[in-house]
């Protein structure tokens, strides 16, 4: 199991978006200059956060990016899994054939750490993130 910069770029982008999309719509330029993020890379990331239907674009001047729903509808999973991230422990991939054709004997250990970790994200919306952002900051400044 391996979260790959690919996965941790798409939700800080779209946690981009959301803390600034009253703004405007935003570009992928605007994106790589704030979150340090190569532009050609964050292309490949939106096309396929695109084509899962959790960003929508607007082309020419003033054009840019925004999210297709308010940031407390848009879970850590539903990104993460927009851009073709496998989460999943198991060598097996949960087909049980992890040890010469048959169940491995930490087979359910596994099983159960890809529910936790699955059923974690799916809590996980972008809005929490930037709320608990916003409060851990607001105690670092009082």
């Amino acid at each position: 199991m391996k979260l790959t910069s690919k996965g941790r770029y798409a939700v800080t982008a779209m946690l981009d978006i959301a803390l600034n999309q009253s703004k405007g719509p935003i570009t992928l330029a605007m994106i790589s200059e704030r979150q340090d993020i190569s532009l050609s890379y964050l292309e490949q990331i939106f096309a396929k956060l695109k084509k899962s239907g959790l960003v929508l674009s607007a082309r020419g001047p003033g054009g840019g990016y925004r999210l297709s729903r308010d940031a407390n509808e848009i879970s850590v999973s539903e990104v993460i899994g927009a851009v073709n991230e496998d989460l999943e422990p198991r060598k097996c991939r949960g087909k049980s054939n992890c040890q010469n054709g048959v169940q491995c004997l930490s087979h359910e250990l596994w099983a159960d750490l890809s529910g936790m970790i699955n059923e974690f994200l799916d809590g996980v919306t972008l809005q929490q993130i930037i709320d608990r952002r916003s409060s851990i900051q607001s105690v670092q400044f009082a």
